[in-house]
């Protein structure tokens, strides 16, 4: 490899970003393009704020970690939704051929009532008929796999990724959304402690500013989880205001995450969704591309209810992630699979209790095996 030259090194430094002091002539630009080609063969990587791309990396295994430590959660989280589906255990215990059509209507029943969906139910049930017509699936435990099978990739095949998607610098800004009364404000102080637990800095905004006690119970949560939290200032302060202040103070301060809260909202309520869209725009005026995601919060018993709602927020804001809360006294967590495989939208949490660490990355795996244990 060629020495370099020093007033180019600045061109070549993965870790200096800034244009250097003294600009290169054409010639030794074109030199630097060179180099720099040369050592990205030699397997080199240039990028800004290497350090802060590493961070999140870091964070996202340590996030992954804990979610394999606490797989017990996931278990006991969906024990109405398992006693439910328990019976296609005894319908595949004593399956026969003669009784395929019988097994797997009933089969299809199971699924219906834990909420998968006329559509989802029929398309799991249609491909195990064609498998077992066609001589792929000859006992009731291989039938039992398929399935799994098929929810597996029907969580797994729309592509989305379900770990936090944070960029490469700070500070990460993510946004919640949601209806009232889906466990907004809470699903955001719990993913806070889930944050600073892995040592991440995190400043809190405010901006449910319609709703009078939401400011504190967000300051709660704050002190709770050791953040700090920005509000608004005086009466009927914009909430994209309170958003924009926290960001710039979070940009400023060397925070590392910024998690925005938003008011609560129907999403038949035109205007107060069209509110959202300012929140939007005014995180990316601080920062462009903020918020890097956009967290919808949906209330897991409501079961297929759900839809709309996302449908709506993912049309106005763009929703890139779901947190589905309360799934722990639902045995409707079949909607889990039809929202994901209808809305091509990743879910990245569940709630599973009360517990303040009970806001669970999720697991495709991990929830397939806890609802067919």
């Amino acid at each position: 490899m060629a020495a370099v030259p020093p007033r180019l090194a600045p061109l070549l430094s993965s870790t200096f970003c800034p244009p250097p002091a003294v600009l290169p002539t054409p010639s030794e630009f074109n030199a630097a393009v060179n180099l720099h080609r040369r050592f990205r063969a030699a397997g080199h990587r240039f990028r800004c704020s290497a350090g802060q791309t590493g961070f999140f990396t870091r964070l996202d295994r340590l996030i992954k970690e804990k979610a394999k430590s606490d797989v017990e959660k996931i278990f006991s989280g969906f024990s109405k939704t398992r006693d439910n589906l328990a019976v296609i255990d005894e319908l595949l215990l004593y399956w026969n051929l003669a009784d395929t059509d019988r097994v797997l209507d009933e089969l299809e029943e199971a699924l219906l009532v834990s909420d998968f969906g006329p559509k989802i139910s029929m398309k799991i049930v249609d491909s195990l008929r064609d498998d077992i017509l066609a001589g792929k699936l000859k006992s009731g435990s291989e039938i039992k796999e398929a399935l799994k099978r098929s929810v597996l990739n029907l969580l797994t095949g729309k592509n989305g990724k379900a770990d936090l998607q944070l960029g490469f610098r700070k500070p990460a800004v993510i946004m919640i959304v949601g209806v009232n009364g889906g466990g907004k404000t809470t699903s955001l102080g719990k993913l806070a402690w889930r944050l600073k637990s892995e040592g991440v800095k995190v400043l809190m905004a405010a901006g449910d500013t319609f709703r009078a006690a939401a400011s504190e119970q967000l300051e709660v949560w704050a002190e709770r989880t050791g953040s700090e939290i920005v509000v608004a200032e005086g009466d009927k302060v914009k909430a994209s205001i309170v958003l924009s202040q926290a960001v710039k103070k979070g940009k400023d301060q060397g925070y590392d995450i910024v998690l925005c809260d938003t008011s609560g909202r129907l999403h038949t309520n035109y205007s107060l969704m069209e509110e959202l869209v300012s929140c939007k725009k005014s995180v990316a005026k601080i920062i462009p591309g903020a918020p890097n995601e956009i967290l919808l919060v949906l209330d897991g018993t409501t079961g297929l209810n759900m839809l709309p709602q996302a449908r709506e927020f993912n049309e106005v804001v763009g929703v890139t992630g779901l947190i589905l809360t309360k799934l722990d006294g639902s045995a409707r967590g079949g909607c889990v699979v039809s929202v994901v495989d209808e809305l091509g939208i990743p879910v990245k949490f569940i709630g599973v209790g009360e517990g303040v660490d009970d806001l669970q990355p999720f697991e495709a795996e991990a929830f397939v095996n806890a609802i067919f244990a």
